[in-house]
């Protein structure tokens, strides 16, 4: 078996590691690797999710452009009216 690696060789690799790290630092290092997985997927579908909505977004039409109210505006000019009219 040239080039081959056999279920007996893995196992013995597999011992050899056992003994060397011990199974506490292995089993963290597996818990790991899996966060890191696990937070991968998220975050692809996160990003899946988020090109959805930009799609969507991009699809939304406004047709009455005269009819909006700006709340900032509105508070603006409110309190410019209050510093000018003394009371």
């Amino acid at each position: 078996m040239l080039g081959g690696i056999s279920i007996w060789q893995l196992l013995i690799v597999l011992g050899i590691i056992i003994l060397i790290f011990g199974t506490k630092k292995l089993r963290n290092v597996g818990t790991d690797i899996g966060g890191a997985v696990k937070g991968f997927k998220s975050a692809m579908n996160e990003e899946d999710k988020d090109k959805k909505d930009d799609a969507s977004q991009r699809q939304v039409r406004h047709d009455d452009e005269g009819q909006t109210f700006d709340a900032r505006a509105e508070q603006r000019d409110t309190a410019e009216q209050e510093r000018k009219e003394p009371k």
